[in-house]
């Protein structure tokens, strides 16, 4: 059975805008939506270059326990005006119930405005292990050992 993500609106949030969406049968990324505060909607919001902001979604949500929802950026943005994410990808821990934003980061050389009901993101849900943690005197050998940071090469 795929797990359900539950989603409640915020009291200011246009309810005529889709809830996240997979955009086609493949998807692994549900699309997420720019739900502009009134005030901002004919306007949009604009993102100078290197500048950072969370857009609200203008939703909550109660994420299954055991998963996980990474927010991750939109190819076409990213290659087509530089709109990133900085913390990519942003994880939405099961616990959290606060409003969804997502922070983006216009990593272009033009400001970008976002318009109210814009796909910023996309939303991966996924499971979660929580693993243990314990002092030990040695690590494990491997071919690899500490090389880190390219040591493999570059082709």
């Amino acid at each position: 059975m795929e797990p359900v993500v539950r989603v409640i609106w915020e009291d200011w949030a246009d309810r005529s805008l889709p809830l996240p969406s997979y955009e086609t049968a493949g998807a692994a990324g549900a699309d997420i939506r720019a739900n502009l505060r009134p005030e901002d909607r004919d306007s949009g919001f604009v993102l100078d270059p290197m500048h950072r902001a969370i857009v609200p979604t203008g939703i909550r949500v109660e994420i299954p326990a055991g998963f996980e929802m990474q927010i991750r950026p939109r190819s076409g943005l990213a290659v087509k005006f530089g709109i990133s994410i900085p913390n990519s990808p942003g994880t939405i821990d099961s616990d959290y119930r606060g409003p969804l934003g997502v922070a983006l980061v216009n990593l272009g050389a033009e400001p970008y405005t976002v318009h109210h009901g814009d796909r910023i993101a996309q939303c991966v849900v996924a499971p979660v292990v929580q693993a243990g943690f314990e002092v030990v005197e040695a690590l494990g050998d491997t071919a690899r050992g500490a090389g880190g940071f390219g040591s493999t090469g570059r082709k």
